[in-house]
């Protein structure tokens, strides 16, 4: 496999990672009783926060 595609892969499992946290946090935030469009304005800022945070882990690692 060439590194580019590597590193398209990392990308790819860094967002997927990100979609899952952000879920999470867009659920829990609606079980409080907070209107959607709140609960959605959560879950992309903790999308934002994972993936920058994935990113910088790997970069660090040399992975990217």
């Amino acid at each position: 496999m060439s590194p580019h595609a590597t590193k398209i892969l990392w990308v790819l499992i860094s967002a997927l990672i990100s979609l899952v946290v952000a879920l999470l946090a867009g659920i829990l935030v609606s079980f409080t009783g907070v209107p959607p469009a709140t609960a959605i304005l959560y879950g992309g800022g903790s999308f934002a926060g994972c993936m920058i945070l994935c990113m910088t882990v790997l970069t660090a690692l040399g992975l990217l």
